[in-house]
């Protein structure tokens, strides 16, 4: 088979970045960089040329910035991607027959004196030439013909361009054509940094290649890539001992929150929950009649009223898209909303598609079930777990048209009163294409929209919710605890390709995992854990006010391997009213720690993570920098939450932005200490005490302070 068009010879490869050749969209925040880079070459030894097209949906046409050269076929060029939603780049490649040309006549121009820089490279051969005398020996004819070409490539420029432009490549060609006329005995190269840059700029692109794919971007706002979540159970809010709390209590304590440097609060699901085999305190299977049993048990059909309508979509009685009466209507959400708002918080809500017995779904669609033999619906188990107050959904359901339809439609109804962040429960037990199909049809007309995947689960399983639209997700964090294992996952996950499509999200703690790490380290243990999760990642969060109060008390501490990670007394299904602000609160530290983020930009991304030597297996030590290393910061965390550990650090230079041997001027941000720091420096650390530096670097110069 013939090709298209065989006088296409630039070939393009190995473009980057990319997720599964252009399946799935890189993810950026807006007015991040978007860096390309692509192997660019073809036959022979003609030069080639090359641009980088990039558009945003709604554009038409394509924008385009010249790629540059990095040598043995490399190519590299960036476009800022300055608005929300899909983006899509290419790259256009061609014989640049100008540049070949201007090439080749430097060559010619040296070898009228001196012959054996024929074959020399370019710039050596212009360079040895440009100081030749006139009149040494003959041009000859070929260069006197060479010039004719290059007139003539120049002249067809001319015709491309416009103006001044088009005038001045005019004159060039005009000079050409006049030199080669002249037959001197000797010539100088005419050519001039102006006509590289005109020829440049009015290229010949009678026979491009463009790339085979256009490749995709996804631009979020800037709080994909950079926040702080804190959770808490509404019901526990109540000021009150063993009242129910409520949306109005919840609101009571935003300025509060806000002071701790948080930006998204995270509520638990807030529908009515189920009476049917409602779980009593620490999962107990038998209830009294006033537990208020798990949140996500969702759903009770005798709720009233209905939810009201939404901008598109119409509510429902009792299931997705009510609130739980204890909690508040529907005014004091939306007041709730407004006064996040207006301390500067995001309310995120727990989207967990499962319901409980008495959801109005079971009776008025049991085939968006599993049915069992016996003709009855299957509840949720994880063996030897029993869960018989929750239904999950049958993705494998005949009327899965309907059933896709509505979870879409559970989404928008919140998304329309004004809810722009999700942290979504279990994804990973839900079909992959649901999520593909629901997530880019939202995101088409709420791209501002944020979604956490809750995804304990298969590093691919992991991967694959990204792909397919989630901005953030939980991680193996909670598990990752020795220096080697940190290092080897965060080296895994803060590196492309990982990293151009999967936004970690570092959790310490949740309701459902209480890690042995905690249980037995203490108040230390969370101290040193909360400052790695808020330094080595960008998103972070924190179950509350049990991380503030190092609850450590597990629900089982005497079980056998696999320990228990439940908490005792836990939150799920009972209220825990508690006062963060208890004397040995870690508020404090939290509100360090998050002012710490705010003002050091290092520490908002994670693309510049580097860790760096230290001979000691209990200190970690990791920088992160801005790219002209205006603000770097550098991280020491002593992951021993028994004992006083010390150790030489071993500072990679080049990853600092320093020369070795010169001397740093370092601030602690934790207590305002400064020191003099070389590229290697001996530390103590001790837990529960100082368990971290955590330095702003400044430099003093070499030499000796």
């Amino acid at each position: 088979m013939k090709p298209r068009d065989g006088r296409r010879r630039v070939v393009i490869e190995d473009v980057a970045p990319q997720i599964d050749g252009g399946k799935y969209p890189v993810r950026r925040v807006s007015g991040e960089e978007v860096v390309v880079t692509a192997a660019v070459f073809a036959d022979g030894h003609d030069q080639v040329a090359a641009r980088l097209l990039y558009r945003h949906e709604s554009e038409t046409e394509w924008r385009f910035v010249p790629m540059r050269s990095l040598g043995n076929d490399l190519w590299r060029a960036s476009f800022v991607a300055e608005r929300l939603g899909n983006w899509s780049y290419s790259i256009l490649g061609w014989i640049d027959h100008f540049a070949t040309w201007s090439s080749d006549f430097a060559k010619r121009i040296a070898a009228q004196t001196r012959p054996e820089l024929a074959d020399a490279s370019p710039a050596a051969a212009a360079d040895a030439g440009a100081g030749l005398e006139t009149g040494s020996n003959a041009g000859g004819p070929d260069v006197a013909l060479a010039l004719s070409a290059g007139a003539i490539l120049v002249h067809k420029a001319a015709l491309r361009a416009q103006g001044d432009n088009r005038r001045r490549l005019g004159e060039f060609a005009r000079t050409f054509q006049a030199l080669a006329g002249e037959h001197w005995s000797f010539y100088e190269n005419p050519c001039s940094e102006e006509l590289d840059r005109l020829m440049a700029q009015y290229p010949d692109l009678a026979h491009p290649t463009q790339s085979e794919n256009e490749f995709p971007v996804w631009v979020d706002r800037v709080r994909a890539r950079f926040s702080s979540w804190y959770e808490l159970f509404p019901r526990s809010a109540s000021p009150v001992p063993g009242e129910h709390g409520t949306f109005s209590d919840v609101e009571r304590q935003l300025p509060e929150i806000a002071a701790m440097g948080f930006d998204i609060l995270y509520l638990p699901p807030i529908h009515p929950i189920g009476r049917a085999y409602r779980k009593g305190p620490n999962n107990t299977i038998s209830a009294s009649p006033d537990a208020p049993g798990s949140p996500w048990a969702i759903g009770d059909r005798a709720v009233v009223p209905c939810a009201p309508l939404g901008a598109d979509v119409a509510g429902d009685c009792g299931g997705h898209k009510s609130i739980h009466p204890q909690l508040g209507t529907f005014a004091d959400f939306d007041r709730l909303l407004k006064s996040a708002k207006s301390n500067g918080l995001e309310i995120a809500l727990d989207i967990a598609f499962q319901c409980s017995p008495d959801h109005p779904w079971v009776q008025d669609h049991p085939d968006w079930f599993v049915i069992r033999p016996d003709g009855s619906i299957q509840y949720a188990e994880n063996p030897p777990k029993k869960y018989q107050d929750i239904y999950p959904l049958n993705f494998e359901s005949p009327d899965w048209v309907a059933l896709w339809d509505e979870l879409h439609s559970v989404f928008e109804f919140w998304i329309e009163r004004g809810v722009r962040v999700f942290r979504v429960d279990n994804p990973h037990t839900k079909a992959l294409p649901f999520w593909e199909w629901c997530i880019d049809s939202l995101r088409s007309r709420y791209p501002d929209v944020i979604f956490l995947a809750e995804a304990f689960t298969r590093p691919r399983l992991m991967y694959a919710l990204a792909k397919r639209g989630f901005t953030q997700s939980y991680t193996y964090f909670i598990w990752r605890n020795s220096k080697a294992e940190l290092e080897s996952y965060l080296e895994e996950i803060t590196q492309p390709p990982i990293s151009d499509f999967f936004q970690p999200n570092f959790w310490p703690n949740t309701p459902d995992i209480l890690h042995k790490t905690l249980q037995e380290g203490g108040r230390a243990a969370f101290m040193h854990r909360l400052i790695l999760a808020a330094t080595l990642s960008s998103n972070y969060g924190i179950y509350g006010p049990a991380y503030e109060l190092a609850e450590n008390a597990a629900a089982h501490p005497s079980a056998p391997p696999p320990e228990s990670e439940e908490y005792l007394d836990s939150e799920k299904y009972q209220i825990r009213q508690r006062d963060r602000n208890m004397p040995g609160s870690l508020v404090p530290l939290i509100t360090a720690l998050n002012r710490i983020r705010r003002q050091n930009l290092a520490l908002q991304s994670n693309a510049s993570l580097h860790f760096h030597s230290v001979d000691n297996p209990h200190l970690i030590c990791y920088s992160k920098a801005t790219l002209d290393f205006e603000n770097t910061i550098l991280v020491i965390v002593n992951i021993d939450s028994q004992n006083e550990q010390a150790g030489w650090t071993t500072l990679d230079c080049d990853r600092l932005g320093i020369a070795a041997g010169e001397s740093l001027l370092v601030e602690d941000l934790l207590d305002g200490a400064q020191y003099t720091w070389r590229d290697r420096n001996y530390v103590v650390l001790r837990p529960g005490i100082q368990p971290a530096h955590i330095l702003r670097i400044s430099r003093l110069g070499s030499g000796a302070v």
